[in-house]
């Protein structure tokens, strides 16, 4: 049985035994802009919650009606475009991430 990648660091190092479920998507957000393009800063209850991210783990996929697996159409590493209040919000040894589900992922960044 294939599993879905693991996540996350201990402070040694090394990876927790944690990993995505299902459909679910682990994503750290972009960090949130500090400066307008004028160039002048915005206070931070002001800034906006970021609505773009990095793919860090993903689940195996959802089943379907007849108990089969649909495949995930975004992978580890992509960068993508997700709903402003979708998901829920994690820390993981300090650092936040997003545990979202496929359907709150809008769009696949490709540069």
């Amino acid at each position: 049985m294939n599993r879905a990648p693991r996540w996350g660091r201990t402070q040694e190092g090394g990876n927790h035994d944690s990993q995505a479920l299902g459909d679910r998507v682990l994503v750290k957000p972009a960090p949130k802009e500090e400066k307008t393009s004028s160039g002048l800063y915005i206070s931070s209850g002001a800034q906006e919650k970021p609505q773009r991210g990095e793919v860090i783990a993903v689940g195996a996929g959802k089943l379907n009606d007849k108990g089969e697996r649909v495949a995930m159409d975004v992978h580890v590493g992509d960068e993508v475009y997700y709903g402003k209040f979708g998901g829920n919000e994690v820390k993981v040894d300090g650092e936040d991430f997003l545990l979202l589900r496929a359907d709150d992922i809008y769009a696949i960044i490709e540069d």
